[in-house]
């Protein structure tokens, strides 16, 4: 699948532009701090969040930003795990909506998208997530992930303690 554009009633999904970077990372880090993980070991520190699309830019890389009326609410991203010996893993990165967008739909709209751009790439998408992020865990369970017990290795993100994994049809 390529890195396109979709639109929903109100809501158009869409890969992200140099000029969405600086909002967001607000919205990254607005939510963080929603879930208290506005700390070390979680996405917060990531030294990509003031320049997400250079984060982006290889063929087996995207991210969308969703919009409502005009406005960014949140964003999603596909990426390698980073790993040599997990190269058919995928990653789902950087999934965040804020609040006020919440419950429109917007979550299973990003993960549609994602997981069809990882299909082509990847046999496994991977995530790492907060047990306080409820509503995530249920979109990312109804999507077909199954919890792990334990990480699939070490990332940066080593204060999230829910993991999830996919196995991508080709």
């Amino acid at each position: 699948m390529v890195k396109n554009t979709s639109q929903t009633d109100n809501i158009i999904l869409r890969p992200i532009t140099y000029s969405d970077n600086s909002e967001m990372e607000t919205i990254i880090r607005t939510v963080l701090t929603e879930f208290d993980a506005n700390r070390p070991g979680f996405a917060w520190q990531d030294p990509e969040l003031s320049n997400l699309t250079a984060a982006y830019e290889r063929p087996d890389t995207a991210y969308w930003i969703a919009e409502v009326n005009g406005k960014v609410v949140g964003g999603c991203g596909i990426g390698q795990l980073a790993s040599a010996s997990l190269s058919s893993v995928g990653e789902l990165q950087k999934m965040y909506v804020t609040g006020d967008a919440r419950g429109l739909g917007i979550g299973q709209q990003l993960i549609s998208v994602a997981l069809a751009f990882a299909q082509d790439h990847y046999g496994w998408c991977y995530l790492e997530t907060l047990h306080t992020m409820t509503k995530a865990e249920r979109l990312y369970r109804a999507s077909g992930f199954i919890r792990l017990p334990a990480p699939l290795l070490q990332t940066e993100h080593n204060a999230c303690d829910r993991w999830f994994l996919k196995e991508l049809q080709h």
